[in-house]
């Protein structure tokens, strides 16, 4: 089931990874697109790889997503050359655009997908 249109227009979530080496939780603030058909959101790594919130991931993908009010699980996984890695980059591209030349960006950045399950039984 897609993400509820009112949560999909939010222009920023958190995400709380578990820290790979100290175990410890690692919350970030940042831009995010929703897939049009599932409850999957989609982000872009300026920093790739060596992003921190991308490694923790990696090691390991369950994650904590707030987006407003509305909390989920997340499982996240790098989608950069698979059938989501176009589908990714256009969503978070154009939420944000707005005018401004971000297709470096587009073009660069590593492109993430996290699942999300709701927490409280909410709608999504």
């Amino acid at each position: 089931m897609p993400l509820d249109p009112e949560l999909r227009d939010v222009d920023f979530c958190y995400v709380t990874t578990t820290g790979r080496t100290t175990g410890k939780p690692h919350r970030i603030e940042i831009w995010f697109g929703a897939a049009p058909d599932r409850d999957t959101i989609y982000l872009m790594s300026g920093g790739r790889e060596r992003a921190d919130w991308v490694r923790n991931l990696v090691a390991s993908p369950r994650c904590a997503v707030e987006i407003a009010d509305a909390r989920f699980v997340g499982y996240g996984r790098v989608v950069e050359g698979t059938d989501e890695d176009e589908i990714a980059r256009t969503i978070v591209h154009d939420k944000y655009a707005n005018g401004d030349d971000l297709e470096q960006w587009r073009g660069e950045a590593l492109p993430v997908a996290i699942d999300l399950t709701p927490v409280d039984g909410r709608p999504r």
